[in-house]
């Protein structure tokens, strides 16, 4: 398998001109059923397993699942704040000195794929009662130096984690496991 298709098994994120409701639909369903799939994606590895890298010079299984907790973490608490304030400024954070940290690297999975059951309920609810302009509000991502829309954002969270979740079972189809 090429580099690019490991490194991107479901494709890049494309950007779509116009997010449409049914865009919207589809992507708060994938957020929303994200926690379970990952449950299953993980359920009986072994920890040598979960200490495979998907590629070489990758994560970790165990890295990736620590990852989509602290991502996700921020990601909500980004919606919350363009939610409740007038274009926020967010606070990026180093997401690969992150997956480095003791934590990312020798934790179980348990505190992370709880995590996610948590912020993926919430997450979910919020997203299922946003109104048009709710979505269409705004924070400041000073890295990017633009304001980003959450409508792009549910849409490119909802890539997220098809994105991660590929990473993993994609590796388990190649291993057999």
């Amino acid at each position: 398998m090429e580099l690019e298709q490991l490194k991107y098994p479901v494709g890049r994120f494309t950007r779509p001109e116009t997010v449409t409701s049914e865009l919207l639909s589809n992507a708060i369903v994938q957020i929303e059923a994200f926690s379970a799939k990952l449950r299953a994606a993980v359920e009986g590895l072994t920890d040598s397993q979960l200490d495979t890298p998907y590629r070489e010079g990758g994560w970790t299984i165990r890295q990736v699942v620590h990852h989509c907790a602290d991502s996700h973490m921020n990601a909500f608490s980004r919606f919350k704040l363009a939610r409740t304030e007038d274009n926020p400024t967010i606070y990026p954070y180093h997401e690969n000195l992150w997956a480095e940290l003791e934590d990312s690297k020798n934790l179980p999975l348990d505190p992370s794929l709880s995590m996610i059951d948590g912020i993926h309920a919430r997450w979910s609810m919020l997203l299922k009662h946003f109104s048009a302009d709710d979505f269409a509000r705004t924070f400041f991502h000073p890295q990017q130096d633009r304001n980003v829309r959450l409508d792009f954002t549910t849409l490119m969270y909802a890539w997220h984690c098809k994105h991660h979740l590929a990473h993993i079972t994609n590796l388990k189809s190649f291993k057999g496991w």
